[in-house]
C-alpha cells in the first residue's frame, strides 16, 4: 500500500497519546468477494483543509480520502461508506469531499443539526449521502435532545435515508423506546458494543438480539472487533485467530440476521487506546464470523448494495 505516513497538520495538535493508523497493513489472506463494500470508515481532515470542530472531544491525526482509497484498493474492496467523524461535528465537508472524489464508489453518512435546510439535505443526497448518525456515547459527543433527533429522522425519511445509531450495551434499555420510534431503517454501529467478557447467551446480549428480532427495520454492523475484544489481536489458536472472543457474538448476529448485517474496517480507528489494528488482519476476521460464501456475499456485497446503491441492483 503506497500511502503517506499520517502526520499532524500545522493547525492542530493531536490529543496526547493518540494512536495513528497503521500505514503498513498486510495483504489479507481472505479474498473478498467481487464488489465488496467497506461499509464503515472515516476521513479526518486533513485539518489544514477541513478544520476539526471547535467542540470536538479529540484531535486526531490526519487521514485523507486519498489514503482511505489507497487502503480500499490494497485490501480488495470495491466501495466505501464514509461515516462522518465526531471530530468534525456537523461540518460534513471532509466527508462530502471524499464522496465527490470517489467516482461514485462511495456513499456517506452525515451528522446534521435541526437547523439544516432541505436544499442542503438535497445537495448531500446528490453527493451520495444516504443516512445520518446519532451518537449516544457520552465520552464522544454532547447530548442532543431526542425530540430534535426525531425531527431530523422524520425529515430525512423522504429521501429514503436511514439512521445510524452508536451506543453502548448498558444504555440500550433506556434508549429502546426512542430507537423503536425512529421512522426509518436503523443501523446499529458495532452490535451496540457488547461486553464480550460476558456470556454470548447472557441477558445483555440477548436483549440486543431481541431488539433486532422485534424490529425488522433494524440492521447491525458486525465490525470493530478491535474495540470489543479483551483477548486482543494475537491468535489464541489456529482456528479462530485474532479477536477470538468477539467471534461468537458477531457470528450469532450474522447467522440469525444475514439479510441485515454490514461490515466495515472503521479506518482510521479513532480513539483506540491499547493498539492500532492491522487492517489486513481485520479482513481476515471476516470468514470467522461469516463462514460460508453465501453469508460473506450478503455481508459484504448484497446487503450494503441494497442499502446504499439500490439503483444499481
Amino acid at each position: 500500500m503506497n500511502a503517506p505516513t499520517p502526520r499532524e497538520t500545522m493547525a492542530f495538535t493531536k490529543t496526547p497519546g493518540w494512536l495513528d493508523w497503521y500505514c503498513g497493513p498486510a495483504k489479507p489472506r481472505f479474498k473478498l468477494p467481487a464488489g465488496a463494500v467497506d461499509a464503515h470508515c472515516h476521513v479526518f481532515g486533513p485539518g489544514a483543509e477541513f478544520p476539526y470542530a471547535p467542540e470536538r472531544k479529540y484531535t486526531p491525526c490526519d487521514a485523507s480520502k486519498a489514503q482511505l482509497y489507497a487502503l480500499r484498493d490494497h485490501l480488495g474492496f470495491a466501495r466505501n461508506v464514509v461515516v462522518q467523524a465526531t471530530c468534525h461535528g456537523a461540518d460534513n465537508r471532509a466527508m462530502l469531499d471524499a464522496l465527490v472524489h470517489s467516482g461514485g464508489q462511495a456513499r456517506g453518512v452525515a451528522t446534521v443539526r435541526r437547523s439544516v435546510g432541505d436544499a442542503e439535505l438535497q445537495a448531500m443526497h446528490d453527493a451520495g449521502v444516504r443516512g445520518v448518525r446519532f451518537n449516544f456515547v457520552k465520552r464522544l459527543v454532547d447530548f442532543t435532545p431526542k425530540d430534535e433527533l426525531l425531527e431530523i429522522a422524520g425529515r430525512i425519511a423522504k429521501w429514503g435515508w436511514h439512521v445510524v445509531i452508536y451506543f453502548e450495551a448498558v444504555d440500550l434499555p433506556e434508549l429502546w423506546d426512542f430507537f423503536t420510534a425512529l421512522p426509518t431503517t436503523v443501523v446499529v454501529d458495532h452490535m451496540g458494543r457488547p461486553d464480550v467478557s460476558k456470556p454470548v447467551d447472557g441477558p445483555e446480549f440477548e436483549l440486543f438480539l431481541k431488539f433486532m428480532r422485534d424490529n425488522p427495520n433494524v440492521w447491525s454492523k458486525v465490525s470493530c472487533p478491535e474495540r470489543l475484544s479483551v483477548t486482543g489481536p494475537k491468535a489464541l489458536n489456529g482456528e479462530q485467530g485474532a479477536y477470538a472472543d468477539v467471534v461468537p457474538f458477531a457470528r450469532r448476529v450474522v447467522e440469525e440476521f444475514s439479510d441485515r448485517v454490514l461490515w466495515g474496517t472503521d479506518w482510521p480507528h479513532p480513539n483506540l487506546k491499547d493498539h492500532m489494528p492491522d487492517d489486513g488482519l481485520l479482513v481476515d476476521f471476516i470468514p470467522h464470523i461469516a463462514p460460508t460464501a453465501e453469508l460473506q456475499h450478503k455481508l459484504l456485497v448484497s446487503n450494503p448494495m441494497r442499502l446504499y446503491w439500490p439503483e444499481e441492483i
